[in-house]
């Protein structure tokens, strides 16, 4: 670990210095007391007064390989020596070889990628390609579901990020597999399977299938829940897009690249989408990247047709320099393995564990480095700790009693998400969950069950 020198009068003026002049992002500005970062390596991040914190949030479920992996800093040192930006028009190295090493990574029949800055333009632009291709409107999204803050991503956004974001048209959310809290009175995970994609055909019959050109899915729904699909459940959803030609969209920016255990969450269900967008782990957000990787029938859609979208920073060399320098770490380290080893063994035991002596677990849900702790006022109703779009008095308690022991979670709503970087170790792991475990006995207080 990198030794890191307090100075906390520096603190004071980063801080200052933010809030007189930084607009954050999600949030009213005037409350605000972030965290003003000194430094990160690996699982960790410190402040200036000598703070270090267990980072179980990936920051924003994004540095999969960890802060400052030294592979990737060099690689993007040494391609800002060479060639620091270059248009997007032109030919350079470090596109063409970060675009080759995804589209080797994906199935068989994806030979194109379309860069972008993040995973909202990526998934704008999905969507573009996919009404395009078809001649249709319409994109079907789950209502439990993020896709990223620009117009038509927000829009197939689920969450209540959308309401006051509701500009763009042709958007129809329906209702995804959620066990737990089943919108279809299932008990079983066939029942719920079954049910959910009946009710999916439904609402493609009553919105026309001639009208739709896309469901868009996250293949693991991520910041809405971290809910897995049932075994059957995206390949029905596959049939279904293949019988009324939809074309499916494979939304892999939190769920990829080992957040999961595998390269794409979509490669445990037995099917291929048409186009998989990416972003966050591809690079660990060293530098802004995201993209499409396109099957091979859509992109010849655009041979022959201008393809009418763009970006002035689309494959920028310091990105893609940054994807391959993570693909190839993320394979000779095996980082992808240790996250499935760190889930399966240490991560999924512990976490059930604290739900044993923590009333405040209603459920214990994910795998690999991706898990979200249900939490509930009480078990039999399953009641939410915290409101639906909104937070509680107790959630409040829960995350700053973390941060007051050195472990940064990620929360959203009643929920508690275990989203640690896919290096990190066994110990490293036991070490935030015994946080947890402390941490969990304050929200317990508000127990009612």
């Amino acid at each position: 670990m990198t030794d890191y020198a307090v100075d906390p009068q520096r603190g004071a003026e980063v801080y200052a210095t933010d809030r007189a002049h930084v607009f954050h992002s999600w949030s009213a500005q005037k409350a605000l007391t972030p965290i003003a970062v000194a430094g990160a390596e690996g699982c960790y991040f410190w402040d200036y007064d000598g703070n270090r914190y267990l980072d179980f949030s990936s920051q924003l479920v994004n540095t999969n390989i960890g802060h400052q992996h030294p592979r990737v800093t060099a690689a993007i040192a040494a391609q800002a020596a060479k060639l620091s930006t270059i248009a997007p028009q032109h030919a350079n190295e470090a596109r063409g070889e970060a675009a080759r090493r995804l589209a080797e990574l994906a199935p068989a029949g994806f030979q194109k990628v379309f860069f972008t800055n993040g995973g909202a333009d990526a998934n704008e632009n999905a969507i573009r390609m996919a009404r395009l291709h078809t001649g249709r409107s319409k994109v079907l999204s789950f209502y439990r579901s993020y896709h990223g803050n620009t117009g038509a991503a927000i829009n197939s956004t689920g969450d209540p990020r959308r309401w006051p974001n509701e500009f763009a048209v042709g958007h129809v959310h329906f209702f995804g597999p959620y066990l737990y809290r089943s919108a279809f009175w299932a008990t079983t995970p066939e029942q719920e399977c079954e049910r959910a994609l009946a009710h999916l055909e439904q609402v493609i019959q009553m919105e026309g299938p001639e009208t739709i050109a896309a469901v868009l899915l996250e293949s693991i729904v991520g910041t809405a829940g971290v809910l897995i699909p049932p075994p059957g459940y995206l390949a029905g959803v596959r049939r279904l897009c293949d019988r009324y030609g939809i074309v499916y969209i494979a939304d892999e920016v939190m769920c990829g690249f080992g957040r999961a255990g595998r390269w794409f969450a979509f490669e445990d269900h037995d099917v291929v989408p048409d186009l998989i967008v990416f972003a966050k782990g591809s690079n660990s957000g060293y530098v802004p990247a995201g993209g499409v990787i396109i099957s091979d029938p859509i992109a010849a859609t655009f041979d022959e047709r201008v393809f009418p979208g763009g970006l002035t920073y689309s494959g920028h060399p310091l990105a893609c320099a940054s994807i391959v320098a993570t693909i190839d770490a993320m394979k000779d380290e095996d980082i992808i393995g240790n996250a499935r080893t760190i889930g399966s063994q240490v991560l999924g035991p512990g976490l059930r564990e604290l739900a044993d002596r923590h009333p405040v677990i209603g459920e214990v849900r994910g795998t690999a480095v991706f898990w979200a702790l249900d939490l509930v006022s009480d078990r039999e109703s399953r009641a939410m700790l915290a409101p639906y779009g909104g937070s509680s008095a107790a959630m409040t308690a829960l995350v700053a009693e973390c941060r007051a022991r050195g472990l940064v979670p990620f929360t959203n709503y009643n929920r508690l998400h275990v989203v640690p970087p896919c290096t990190i170790s066994a110990e490293q792991a036991k070490e935030g969950l015994a946080i947890l475990d402390e941490a969990l006995a304050v929200a317990d207080r508000y127990y009612q069950g």
